[in-house]
């Protein structure tokens, strides 16, 4: 069974940056969509970054272009994402998601009905 774990959220200044790391488990495939949602109350929960573990394309929300990055570790065990430049529009609940197999990225992010497993999520504050 596929467990994800996220970790890193906290509290911080506008402009400044956190890196939250979703540790994975289970996972017995080669290849898999990995992506980092978030949400604020009373809306939806929106992609913010995905990718396929089995290539180097990623696909971020405009929203964060240029501000975040996402990576995974050698071991495909791990992944990250390194917010820069944060704002307070980036607050919210952070999940990490997981989909078995290789996933076209600019589809995947549209919706969270593309991913099977989701970790229990990691607030992040930033206030201005």
């Amino acid at each position: 069974q596929v467990q994800l774990v996220e970790s890193g959220g906290g509290s911080v200044q506008a402009g400044g940056s956190l890196r939250l790391s979703c540790a994975a488990s289970g996972i017995t495939h080669s290849r898999s969509c990995m992506g980092w949602f978030r949400q604020v109350p009373g809306k939806e929960r929106e992609g913010v970054a995905v990718m396929d573990t089995g290539d180097t394309i990623r696909t971020y929300a405009d929203s964060v272009k240029g501000r975040f990055t996402m990576s995974q570790d050698n071991a495909k065990t791990t992944v990250y994402l390194e917010m820069n430049s944060l704002k307070p529009e980036d607050s919210g609940m952070y999940y990490c998601t997981h989909q078995r197999g290789f996933c076209y990225t600019y589809r995947a992010i549209q919706s969270p009905t593309n991913f099977d497993h989701w970790g229990q999520g990691t607030q992040v504050t930033v206030s201005s």
